[in-house]
């Protein structure tokens, strides 16, 4: 399992629109990948990091090259509500555990 972490940093004034795009666009959208196999969203002020979780590599290429992946990154990019640069960053996922039985939202 790979962890693929994507860093951004939002405008504190648009945070609800954040959260609603993450809901409503990003969340669905990973979940219609191949290969998907969770994800954590964690934000902190205006730092925020996307940590999905995929079975193989394959399936991260798949997500990079998925129309459905690059529309959504456009429109989040096009929203204006993202600052400075995003980063990505893929690691081996070699532990993993939870103990819940379904999403968590506020």
């Amino acid at each position: 399992m790979l962890a693929r972490t994507w860093y951004t940093e939002i405008d504190p004034d648009r945070a609800e629109e954040y959260e609603r795009f993450a809901r409503e666009i990003s969340l669905p959208m990973f979940r219609a990948q191949q290969g998907f196999a969770g994800v954590l969203m964690v934000r902190d002020g205006t730092q925020c990091r996307v940590i999905t979780l995929w079975h193989g590599p394959e399936d991260i290429t798949a997500l990079e090259t998925s129309p459905t992946y690059q529309h959504t990154v456009a429109r989040i990019i096009g929203a204006g509500f993202l600052r400075g640069d995003q980063r990505v960053e893929v690691m081996d996922a070699h532990l993993f555990a939870s103990d819940l039985n379904s999403e968590v939202a506020r």
